[in-house]
């Protein structure tokens, strides 16, 4: 392995390959100290990419220490290198950096993909609008794009929710207002095609459309008499 170049203190210099990506997964670190005692300690990764990250814990191997990292979710493990601790380099508090041995996108999860995939997506949306690309096409992209943002905010809330313990009601909840807000974009899409004739008879997927909607008129629309009464009898009380 390249040896990497070393700071005036003599500690070694990060050369970060790619940027980073938040994250919150739950990692063991194990390690020996100089004297061969072997140590295991709780982490959260916060910050990674391929070639490593930075992890939230108490207690801190030395730099420049051989550590073995055990992604809870998975079991996998991978070997690293301690490369930053709070007591050799400015920035890097309440952890450590860590490069990996062997790189790796997946020992951290479907966060990381989600992040570095929305990311890409939002680079596209900018070169589609460069080029002039059709607006109405340009709008569906935009909300696919919205929608892999979404779900990565609520991946993020619902494992950091996980990791301490917390009721995750409040993000379900905006997860699900979030799916009646875009199931309400897409049927005014669906109405502006028919208004325009583009959807006919004979277009493939009509009749399962209609039974949806049928569907769920009918499981909203006590909902909506129930509220309507309620508001009513707010209003005479």
């Amino acid at each position: 392995m390249a040896r990497r170049s070393t700071s005036p203190d003599g500690s070694k210099v990060e050369r970060r390959k790619s940027g980073r990506f938040p994250v919150a997964v739950p990692i063991e670190v194990s390690w020996r100290d100089p004297s061969g005692v072997m140590f295991k300690e709780e982490a959260v990764a916060r910050q990674v990419n391929a070639q490593g990250g930075s992890l939230e814990m108490a207690t801190y191997p030395e730099i420049g220490s051989r550590v073995t990292l055990t992604n809870y979710l998975s079991a996998e493990t991978l070997d690293a290198r301690v490369l930053a601790t709070p007591y050799s380099r400015e920035g890097v508090s309440n952890g450590i950096v860590v490069e990996l041995v062997i790189s790796s996108e997946s020992f951290w999860g479907v966060s990381l993909q989600i992040k570095k995939t929305t990311a890409e997506l939002q680079k596209l949306e900018h070169l589609l609008h460069s080029e002039g690309i059709d607006l109405r096409m340009l709008k569906e992209f935009r909300d696919a794009v919205d929608y892999v943002r979404t779900a990565a905010t609520v991946v993020q809330q619902l494992r950091e929710r996980q990791l301490n313990s917390r009721d995750d009601d409040e993000v379900i909840s905006s997860l699900v207002t979030e799916r009646i807000r875009r199931a309400t974009n897409l049927c005014a899409e669906v109405l502006t095609d028919l208004e325009s004739g583009k959807i006919s008879a004979e277009t493939k997927g009509v009749d399962d459309f209609l039974r949806c909607v049928e569907q769920t008129h009918d499981q909203l629309r006590p909902l909506r008499v129930r509220r309507e009464s309620e508001s009513y009898l707010a209003t005479r009380s």
